[in-house]
């Protein structure tokens, strides 16, 4: 597949970890730290949010 496809799944991936980030119950600094991640990191950041971040880990 093109890098283009795969550049589009990462864009909606961490728009929806961005989303989910802001409607969490998480202080406002940590929300911030999040989504810096996600921003600065966009696979891994989205990949580590998904496992640890808020909600992650029930």
């Amino acid at each position: 597949m093109n890098k283009s496809f795969w550049g589009i799944i990462v864009l909606i991936a961490d728009i929806y970890a961005i989303i989910k980030i802001v409607q969490s119950s998480a202080s406002a600094l940590r929300k911030t730290l999040w989504i810096v991640g996600v921003l600065l990191f966009p696979v891994i950041g989205f990949i580590v949010w998904l496992l640890l971040g808020p909600g992650g880990r029930k």
